[in-house]
C-alpha cells in the first residue's frame, strides 16, 4: 500500500516575528513495516538555513531558520510512503512469550535490543510513574497469559473506558487528570498506555504519525480533513517493537503511517523552536491530506 501525504502547518502572528530557529518532525521514518520513498518540505518565507539529520531515537528531524521580518509562517511536508501488507487476518494474539517470560527475559537478558529498550521503561517529562497508572494497569497482566494478549487487552479497556473529547485536554494537560476524568485525545491515549506499560515493567513508546480516515459510504472525503495521530509501541522479546492504537482498539496497521518515535509527546512534536516577536499568541492552523495512490 502507498500513501502520499500532505501536512500544511500555518502561522499567524499578531506583530512580526523578526527571526526564528525552529525543529520539524514531518519526516515519516523508515520501519520493519514501512518505507518513505520521498519527502519534500517547502518553507514560507525561505527559510536562511535548513538541515536534516536523524535524532538520537533515529528520527528524520528537519531544522530550519528564517531570519527576516514575517507575520505569517507557512510549512508543507509533502511525502510518499510505502506500507507493508499486514494483511486482514488478525493475529493470535493468545500465543507466544508469557507476560512473566517478558519480564525475566528484560531483566536478565544482555542483549542489546533488551538493554536499548530499557530506556523506555524511565519516567519521562509527560509520562511519570505513578501508583495510579500501576494500579489501573495491573489487571490486565496476568503473568501466565501472553503478553501481547495483556496489552491487547489493556487498550480495549482504554478504548472502552474512555471517551474522546477534543475539547477536554491540551499538551498541559496532566496524565493524573486524563486518568480521573477519562477523557482525552490519542496524545492522552497514548502517554496513558505507555505509562501502564511502563508500571508493569514493559518498555513503550509513543508513537507520532498519521492515520488513514475513510469518509462514509456515499460521502466525498473532505480536503485537510485528516489529522497527526498518535499510538504506542511496546517491546516484546520475540518479536521487537509491536505498535497498538488505543483510540481505535487495534494493532497498528497498513494504515498507521509513523512519522516519530520518542518517549512522549516532548521529543517528537511537529514542530517547535523559538521565535523573536510575535505578540500575543499566533493563530495556528493545521491541515493533513492522506491519501492512496492509486494503482498502489
Amino acid at each position: 500500500m502507498r500513501y502520499r501525504i500532505r501536512h500544511i502547518t500555518r502561522y499567524n502572528y499578531t506583530a512580526p516575528v523578526t527571526r526564528c530557529y525552529n525543529l520539524a518532525n514531518v519526516i515519516p521514518r523508515d520501519t520493519a513495516r514501512q518505507r518513505c520513498l520521498s519527502n519534500r518540505i517547502t518553507l514560507s518565507p525561505l527559510p536562511s538555513t535548513t538541515h536534516k539529520r536523524s535524532d538520537y531515537f533515529g528520527n528524520k528531524a528537519f531544522h530550519f531558520e528564517i531570519q527576516k521580518a514575517h507575520s505569517e509562517l507557512s510549512i508543507t511536508a509533502v511525502s510518499e510512503v510505502e506500507l507493508s501488507d499486514t494483511g486482514s487476518n488478525t493475529p493470535n494474539l493468545d500465543l507466544g512469550i508469557s507476560y512473566e517470560e517478558a519480564l525475566d527475559y528484560l531483566r536478565n537478558a544482555s542483549r542489546p535490543d533488551a538493554i536499548e529498550a530499557r530506556e523506555f521503561l524511565l519516567s519521562s517529562s509527560l509520562v511519570e510513574a505513578s501508583p495510579a497508572l500501576t494500579d489501573y494497569a495491573r489487571p490486565s497482566f496476568d503473568p501466565q497469559r501472553s503478553l501481547k494478549s495483556c496489552v491487547a487487552d489493556l487498550t480495549h479497556r482504554i478504548f472502552s473506558e474512555f471517551t474522546y473529547d477534543p475539547h477536554f485536554s491540551t499538551i498541559a494537560t496532566p496524565l493524573a487528570d486524563v486518568l480521573a476524568h477519562k477523557k482525552g485525545v490519542c496524545q492522552d491515549f497514548a502517554h496513558l498506555q505507555v505509562g501502564c506499560l511502563r508500571a508493569m515493567g514493559i518498555p513503550a513508546k509513543y508513537v507520532s504519525g498519521y492515520i488513514e480516515t475513510l469518509p462514509k459510504p456515499g460521502q466525498e472525503k473532505l480536503v485537510g480533513a485528516d489529522a497527526t495521530h498518535a499510538w504506542i509501541a511496546f517491546f516484546c522479546p520475540e518479536e521487537g517493537w509491536v505498535e497498538f492504537d488505543p483510540t481505535n482498539d487495534s494493532m497498528a496497521g497498513n494504515q498507521h503511517i509513523v512519522t516519530a518515535f520518542g518517549r512522549d509527546y516532548h521529543d517528537v512534536t511537529p514542530l517547535r523552536g523559538v521565535i523573536f516577536g510575535g505578540g500575543a499568541g499566533p493563530a495556528l492552523n493545521v491541515s493533513v491530506d492522506v491519501s492512496r495512490v492509486v494503482g498502489s
